[in-house]
């Protein structure tokens, strides 16, 4: 299993990552602009992975998935399972709750044209095995990979080789920790508008946690 450390909200390890945080915060000085928090229930069953921050979405904001359209269909679907108070998740500081579900993402800040490195993706992961840890420690069951790249950062963190659990879509694998693997194709604008990936799709998956969870508090 790879090394595990807390989320650190200055981190400045990756100088790519680092200097185009810089480069954003000079043309968008209200944006948040740094490494982007977990969000969530402390002692969630459901742990939700996404690749990075979106430049217009979590980099803006600070939330993961928030302000963009990639949350769109997540924060609807959460809602209608009732991993999520409100349908729409639109600033930090808004009522939006979630409900034994925590969301967190691969690469905690937001990488040039959405494409983190090799490199950044592993210095990264010690903050998801970290995330791993806790999450298994407080009893969490399912986690749900959005993307190839989350899926393998996933098992990056658990210290399992990607060619013993492939990702597709609708898989579901049984992971280090007692844990279960859902796979999901991103909910980013790009699929959800070439129809990859459809809202019925995304419910299925959901439908398939909801069946294999503990009732959510």
């Amino acid at each position: 299993m790879t090394a595990s450390c807390p989320f650190q909200p200055d981190c400045r390890n990756c100088t790519r990552l680092a200097q185009h945080l810089d480069q954003v915060k000079t043309g968008y000085p209200d944006y948040h602009a740094r490494p982007v928090a977990p969000f969530g229930d402390q002692t969630a069953k459901l742990l939700i992975i996404g690749l990075a921050p979106g430049l217009h979405g979590a980099n803006r904001t600070g939330r993961p998935f928030t302000g963009d359209y990639a949350g769109i269909l997540l924060y609807r679907t959460l809602h209608q399972f009732g991993f999520a108070s409100h349908p729409e998740s639109i600033a930090a500081d808004d009522a939006l709750r979630l409900i034994n579900c925590r969301i967190t993402n691969a690469v905690k800040c937001l990488p040039p044209a959405n494409k983190p490195l090799p490199a950044e993706i592993r210095q990264c992961n010690p903050f998801l095995a970290a995330e791993l840890n806790e999450f298994a420690k407080h009893g969490g069951q399912a986690l749900l990979a959005l993307g190839t790249i989350a899926h393998q950062a996933v098992l990056m963190a658990l210290g399992c080789r990607n060619a013993d659990f492939p990702f597709s879509h609708g898989a579901i694998h049984t992971v280090p920790g007692n844990l279960r693997l859902y796979d999901s194709y991103h909910c980013s604008r790009y699929n959800t508008q070439t129809r990859r990936l459809t809202e019925t799709m995304f419910e299925q998956i959901f439908d398939s946690i909801r069946q294999d969870m503990a009732p959510a508090r």
